[in-house]
């Protein structure tokens, strides 16, 4: 998190000194000073003194009762459960006690809000372990002043500071305004890992409860007194126009109110649709339905997939990209070589397929506007709209709910543009529901990226590693430079073989068509990760070794070594039989490398089938291990998906998917068992939610090979039929 206001020079004892909100709260936040990256520990009494905007916390009222603004969404990926449990921690009170509210949109106050990037955790947690540390030390010092003891004879647990000698206590709530007066401690020893009571455990999660008694709010759940309902018929191709429309059949629909154009703004583009405005969503629905619309798709292309695939292939075989990371003289090698290997990977474009389709509530009234929704991107949400809809920015409050399943979608600013615009057309509240055809047809979706490898093996050892990619770039879609290679070129790539690799190229072909993309879970490393290490298996054999051992000649590093000696161990690969076949893949990104091995063989039809995966995540330091394995399970199943069951082609420029019996999602019966382990270590937190994704598919298709001597380099490919 950053903070980009600064503010007047302060003393550290002025700066420091905190002092309840009211004087009947302890009220802690961290203030991010632009000139520094720590954050720092600041009452709410200092920040309104100072001018400071505060990333707040931690309240703890005179009834004990600790509330904690969750500055992250919710989407499934656990930082409703993790992130008290962090405080709960630090803070010696029970998670039981502990209540959460999600923040509204404001980077001034939270920083980054962003829930993507897996971020949320190695985003904070060493703020949240400081802040909550200092304000159980405050407290503590509180007690220990009102018994005139020495702090060093108190201790606090389950919400309590106890005297060990007399047995004397307080709760929380009766010290929360001596302790609001104190000075913040300058040095706080937080807790050893072996310490820990709640951090690393495998507890139940908070949410689990509401989201299955109904209590949870999501998006579609808000309401609002005289609220309306909208569905939109938008173009079907992002950069056409509305010819003209005729709605006399929308408006006999009971329930219709009113019909009116709109746009919304998507990436550096105005997609244009018709909104139905009626009494329910039911009635908006089939007044869209019986639109009439002409739209004017004349000033672009209309691509199919077979045009897009061709053209990449094309400028693979006959363009140099530019340099994302040059390394030695990998061309020279490769002209001279005798032997080389020289192939294509292709990987297809995906859509995001949230169970929970887009939606949004909007409430524009004169200069505020207020919005509630499934939202990853709270704070990006209210800079959008403040600037497009003309407005200060404190008086565009964007409200989080949960949300049923993001992957990236549900942080881009469309939706919620579009819900805002249509409020103020039509002087009241609405709520934009899409249609699960509109969400998988529109997009944004993830791109679809070809790959040329190029690589020499001599004497055993790879001489030349050679990667060119075609595939959009994300970048570009907000006007990004293009003659900038993509920043994510190489993302998925374990970073330790740009150590032992000493003639490397990793270029970027520039690639666009009119299709809009965007971030898809892992983001480039989803489709990165399965060109990379099929390919560094390719070199395997072409060398002669054992795919793990080769792997484990270039990941140098302890960390990577001691992964690989957990995958080895976990699998039995050193004891592999006939007519088994075992992948190996290991992939980094958002700071956590995941190694995992898939076994494959034959049933009795003589058809492929997954025997078993085996995941070994290595994400530094952790909260709870069942989030984790939940996180990395999902993964694998979405990646299971997007191997070998689903992708979104293109017919004349329009998306083919349009629901899920078209775009089929893995069933119970095609999950394979999947074993998981976490690497214990002191190293940093990384991510949690992605980096299980990106290693299972090559992982699988090398299994293929090893039992087949077939080797997959499209994707999706079906598994039955290999």
């Amino acid at each position: 998190m950053s903070q980009t206001t600064d503010v007047k020079q302060i003393s550290r004892r002025n700066f420091l000194r905190v002092s309840g909100l009211t004087g009947t709260a302890l009220f802690l936040g961290f203030y991010f000073p632009a000139s520094g990256k720590e954050g720092k520990v600041v009452a709410g009494a200092d920040a309104n003194e100072l001018g400071i905007e505060m990333n707040s916390w931690i309240l703890i009222d005179t009834n004990g009762k600790v509330t904690i603004v969750d500055h992250r969404a919710e989407m499934g990926q656990g930082s409703f459960q993790s992130v008290p449990q962090i405080v709960a921690e630090e803070l010696e009170v029970d998670l039981k006690d502990v209540n959460v509210i999600f923040a509204q949109g404001n980077q001034a106050k939270y920083g980054s809000q962003i829930t993507g990037g897996s971020s949320t955790i190695r985003g904070s947690y060493k703020n949240l372990l400081n802040l909550s540390a200092s304000a159980r030390e405050m407290l503590i010092a509180a007690a220990a002043a009102k018994w005139g003891v020495p702090k060093s004879e108190c201790y606090a647990r389950s919400g309590q500071v106890f005297h060990k000698s007399s047995k004397k206590k307080f709760h929380y709530g009766e010290l929360v305004v001596a302790a609001s007066k104190l000075e913040a401690p300058k040095d706080i020893v937080l807790k050893k890992p072996s310490d820990y009571k709640l951090i690393r455990k495998p507890l139940h999660r908070r949410d689990s409860p509401l989201k299955t008694n109904g209590e949870a709010v999501f998006g579609l759940d808000k309401r609002l007194p005289g609220m309306v309902f909208a569905a939109v018929e938008r173009n079907p191709r992002l950069r056409g126009t509305i010819k003209s429309y005729d709605d006399t059949e929308a408006r006999k629909v009971p329930g219709v109110k009113q019909v009116i154009k709109v746009k919304m703004k998507v990436f550096q583009s105005y997609r244009e649709g018709v909104a139905v405005i009626a009494n329910s969503t039911w009635a908006a629905m089939q007044g869209k339905k019986a639109l009439k619309v002409e739209w004017d798709d004349s000033s672009f292309e209309h691509l199919s997939s077979d045009e897009i695939y061709s053209r990449m292939k094309e400028a693979l075989n006959t363009k140099e990209g530019l340099s994302f990371k040059s390394q030695g003289d990998v061309n020279s090698v490769i002209q001279q070589a005798q032997n080389k290997i020289d192939v294509i990977y292709e990987t297809p474009y995906q859509a995001h397929y949230c169970m929970e389709p887009l939606n949004c509530v909007a409430n524009y009234q004169k200069d505020k506007l207020e919005v509630w929704g499934p939202i990853q991107a709270p704070d990006w949400v209210q800079d959008f709209l403040s600037k497009e809809m003309g407005l200060a920015k404190e008086n565009v409050i964007i409200n989080m709910t949960f949300l049923g399943g993001g992957f990236g979608r549900k942080a881009f600013l469309d939706y919620p543009h579009e819900a805002a615009v249509i409020s103020k057309e039509i002087g009241a509240p609405v709520q934009v529901v899409w249609t699960r055809e509109d969400d998988a047809t529109q997009g944004p979706f993830r791109p679809g990226v070809s790959y040329r490898c190029e690589g020499v093996i001599e004497n055993g050892e790879i001489s030349a590693f050679k990667v060119k990619l075609a595939g959009q770039n994300i970048g570009h879609m907000d006007g990004g430079g293009k003659d900038k290679p993509n920043d994510s070129a190489s993302e998925g790539f374990v970073k330790h073989y740009f150590d032992s690799i000493k003639n490397l190229s990793i270029q970027d072909v520039p690639f666009e068509t009119p299709i809009p993309i965007m971030w898809w879970r892992s983001v480039y490393a989803s489709t990165n990760g399965f060109a990379f290490e099929s390919f560094v298996d390719e070199l395997a054999i072409q060398a002669g070794k054992d795919p793990l051992e080769f792997r484990r000649q270039y990941l140098k590093d302890e960390r990577c070594q001691l992964l690989i000696d957990k995958m080895e161990e976990i699998s039995g690969w050193k004891n592999r039989k006939k007519n088994e076949g075992f992948g190996v893949a290991i992939t980094e990104c958002f700071a956590s490398t995941v190694g995992q091995v898939v076994k494959v063989s034959k049933d009795v039809d003589g058809k492929v089938k997954i025997d078993q995966v085996w995941a070994v995540m290595d994400c530094g330091w952790y909260v709870n291990p069942d989030i984790i394995r939940a996180q990395v399970e999902g993964s694998i199943i979405m990646a299971l998906g997007a191997a070998t069951i689903h992708e979104v082609t293109f017919k004349d420029g329009l998306a083919e998917q349009k629901n899920f019996y078209a775009y089929q999602m893995p069933r119970i019966t095609d999950a394979p068992p999947i074993e998981i382990h976490i690497m214990e270590n002191s190293a940093d937190a990384g991510g949690v939610g992605e980096p299980g994704l990106p290693p299972f598919t090559p992982a699988l298709t090398n299994a293929i090979f090893d039992l087949t001597g077939k080797r997959i380099r499209k994707l999706p490919f079906n598994l039955a039929s290999v």
